[in-house]
């Protein structure tokens, strides 16, 4: 999933593809995307991009004309339009021709050249979204690098607030604190740090102040008092030398951004420097467990004493299939379990009806012998027909044959008197 360090490299990308380009037209969306449509029609604009934390902000001005008497025409626009666009799993901008635009190109701009270009939101997986006339996202924090002071403050402030109960490696993934933290940054911080992943949030984080006193990357100690595990089982303190997380939350993003183009080319998609950047997530050596919101996090050593009871390793599988990762929510869970349950009734049916095979044999018993008495019955004349019910009765109902062969049964009859 994009992170802070991707949504702003994007912004920064928008801005270098579309400085001194004049758009024109409809802002267009794809005819299979449910995100909301664009109403934003103009002769001439110009597109800039700011971002902020997950979100990145695209402005739409329009062009004064020279000419102070031409109109705007009706139904264009005469204001600038904010969009607010949540990359989600895989999310993009590209700026390509027109006649080569990607297969996955779900909302449009088109510039006022020939031959024509179009700036691109690409999404393959469609689960990112725009918002017309959109805001920041109110419930997310201040951004973790461009709104430091901020975003340190908010959280040395808020430890008393609940979803600091939750482990370290859960919390930095809460969007109203860590605004721009995903899953390969968390990774990254906890690894530098020598933080198990699951301790609990609150106990890493008291004794940080709002001003940052670490500039000169003074190192401080940080004690973990919680020695219970998720078993029961005590276990000694976790001690050790560690840097300001606050800090590297800020510093270790910059990093990503500092990458430039490499950690951000949709044009290349040469992604070669990133991971030869990364020390954790997803390297060869590293465990990795699901979180308890179905999350993968990458880590060394012990996990921590919060750590979910009977948590195996998803490593196998998350190479196999990546989308598992995002698929945590219970409304998913149970439609996965309800598909796994399927097969097993199928089995069933088939079992049922291979355990009852006799009267599928009688049935076709019974058929068999009704076309056989109705071809009969075709076959044999009507007085034949007649006298067949009558073949049925024993020989002593019969009739008495008539003439000569009457007369000779009457004389063996007083004969045998």
């Amino acid at each position: 999933m994009p992170e802070g360090p991707e949504l702003h490299l994007a912004s920064l990308y928008v801005n270098k593809m579309c400085k001194g380009v004049v758009f024109t037209g409809t802002v267009r969306k794809s005819d299979v995307s449910k995100s909301a449509d664009v109403p934003f029609t103009c002769e001439a604009f110009r597109i800039t991009a700011t971002s902020r934390g997950k979100e990145v902000k695209l402005t739409l001005t329009p062009m004064k004309s020279d000419d102070a008497k031409k109109s705007v025409k009706a139904g264009h626009a005469d204001q600038p339009m904010e969009i607010v666009f949540r990359f989600g799993m895989s999310g993009f901008f590209r700026f390509t021709a027109e006649d080569a635009l990607p297969k996955h190109a779900h909302l449009r701009f088109y510039s006022k050249e020939t031959p024509c270009r179009v700036l691109s939101f690409v999404d393959a997986r469609r689960f990112g979204s725009w918002h017309p006339n959109g805001t920041w996202q109110p419930d997310r924090g201040p951004c973790i690098m461009f709104e430091y002071e901020g975003f340190r403050e908010k959280i040395v402030s808020h430890l008393s607030d609940r979803a600091f109960d939750r482990p370290i490696c859960e919390v930095l993934l809460n969007q109203k604190y860590f605004n721009g933290i995903g899953n390969y940054l968390r990774a990254e911080i906890l690894f530098r740090l020598n933080i198990p992943p699951f301790v609990p949030a609150r106990t890493v984080l008291e004794g940080l102040k709002s001003e940052d006193v670490l500039e000169n990357k003074k190192m401080v100690k940080i004690e973990i008092t919680d020695t219970k595990t998720s078993d029961g089982v005590k276990q000694k303190p976790v001690k050790g030398e560690t840097g300001d997380l606050l800090r590297l939350c800020h510093t270790v993003p910059l990093e990503v951004v500092n990458l430039g183009g490499k950690g951000y080319d949709p044009e290349k998609a040469d992604y070669s420097d990133f991971k030869a950047w990364l020390q954790c997530y997803y390297v060869d050596g590293m465990k990795s467990i699901r979180d308890h919101n179905g999350r993968t996090m990458w880590f060394k050593g012990d996990p921590g004493p919060m750590a979910p009871k009977d948590s195996k390793s998803p490593k196998a599988k998350k190479r196999a299939k990546k989308e598992d990762d995002h698929d945590y929510t219970e409304k998913k869970k149970v439609a996965r379990k309800s598909s796994a349950s399927t097969p097993k009734k199928n089995v069933v049916k088939k079992e049922t009806v291979t355990k009852t095979p006799k009267k599928e044999t009688d049935a076709h018993s019974k058929e068999a012998v009704s076309k056989r008495r109705k071809a009969r019955e075709v076959n044999t004349p009507r007085h034949e027909q007649r006298s067949a019910p009558r073949g049925k009765k024993s020989s002593s109902n019969a009739e008495p044959p008539a003439g000569p062969q009457r007369r000779s049964e009457r004389v063996t009859r007083q004969n045998s008197k």
